[in-house]
């Protein structure tokens, strides 16, 4: 029998929040209110688990965010992003572990690895700092000391204070498809992130990451981030998706997508390169295979695609990429309170999920 899934919110801390794509809306800019309120939401619908991200500009602090709403929520797991190299690890790591006894356990990290605002760091070295950053951040909330003479991370101290509840480090979330990045998810990540993609591509990803970590002795798990578009039937769900960039200017959905610091990395090109083969496939409407749509991809840099459809073409996609070997997902949608409401109603009660982090 299946494991189940793990089923996650997303709550748009970076201004990524829209009605009509690629036009902002007052109502539905990144206050502290405004991602709380979709916080509580998922939690309310009975969400495992919602990614809080952090942006590349000075907009809202993902662990400060975190330790806001703890005390609001009843039983949902928090995904809080952290960016490598904004933060000296051993502060990093207290404040982590605070924030996971803030949470009762219910803490995962999201690494992020990519240049600050005024930094331009080659991809080798970026990703060796990201490394290093995950080893000790590792043995810090693991309660072990750490010796460490890297590069970027040249550390001799004691364990902060502060424990997580279980005393060891909750579970890293990483994603990206360069070589480097590749090779640092083997090694050191505990869930290996992707973007929207076929099904076959999907696959092949799959059996590399599988084949790396096996070389260092590890398993990953898998989560798969993508928005979805769910109504009653397919003519909706294809009429909600055409609404959302009907008011999208081409140069400005340009413009929002090279604003974005990793605007060239491989993720993004691949992005780029499925709405390309929708478009040479002959559907105008940007669909790349079967309610994979890459319509939204036009006016956002990283998470290209939607899954569109009615309740049973949605669910069944999902569970096709979990016959692959995708253990959690990372939803969302425009507007993502409105949105969630449709998944909840719709998909969420379909599915055999849980929190990963709840699981041996």
């Amino acid at each position: 029998m299946p494991t189940p899934i793990e089923v996650s919110w997303f709550s748009a801390l970076c201004d990524d929040d829209y009605e009509y794509l690629g036009v902002p809306d007052p109502a539905l800019r990144s206050t502290f209110e405004h991602c709380r309120d979709i916080v509580l939401r998922a939690d309310g619908h009975g969400f495992d688990n919602i990614l809080l991200p952090s942006g590349y500009g000075l907009g809202i602090d993902s662990i400060a965010f975190a330790g806001g709403v703890a005390p609001l929520i009843e039983q949902i797991h928090l995904l809080v992003a952290v960016r490598c190299g904004e933060l000296w690890v051993p502060q990093l790591a207290r404040q982590l572990a605070t924030l996971d006894q803030m949470l009762s356990g219910r803490l995962c990290i999201n690494i992020i690895s990519s240049d600050r605002p005024g930094e331009s760091l080659a991809s080798e070295p970026r990703y060796q700092r990201t490394l290093e950053t995950m080893h000790a951040l590792h043995a810090l909330l693991d309660g072990k000391p750490i010796d460490r003479r890297g590069e970027f991370v040249d550390l001799a101290l004691d364990p902060p204070g502060a424990r997580t509840v279980s005393g060891k480090c909750p579970p890293f979330y990483f994603g990206g498809l360069s070589e480097p990045a590749r090779e640092v998810a083997a090694e050191a990540a505990d869930v290996f992130l992707m973007w929207p993609d076929t099904l076959p591509a999907v696959g092949a990803l799959l059996n590399d990451m599988r084949s790396r970590a096996a070389k260092h002795g590890r398993v990953l798990r898998f989560g798969y981030r993508a928005h979805v578009i769910v109504r009653e039937s397919e003519v909706e769900a294809r009429k909600a998706a055409r609404r959302l960039v009907s008011r999208l200017d081409d140069a400005e959905g340009e413009a929002i997508r090279k604003r974005s610091l990793d605007s060239e990395s491989v993720g993004v090109r691949r992005q780029a390169e499925l709405r390309e083969t929708a478009s040479e496939g002959g559907d105008d409407e940007g669909f790349v295979e079967d309610n994979l749509w890459t319509g939204v991809g036009r006016a956002r840099s990283g998470c290209g695609a939607a899954i569109v459809g009615d309740p049973d073409q949605v669910r069944d996609k999902l569970l096709a990429y979990r016959d692959l070997g995708i253990d959690a997902f990372i939803l969302s949608g425009y507007p993502h309170l409105d949105e969630c409401d449709h998944f909840a109603r719709y998909v969420l009660p379909e599915l055999d999920h849980a929190p990963l982090r709840d699981r041996p």
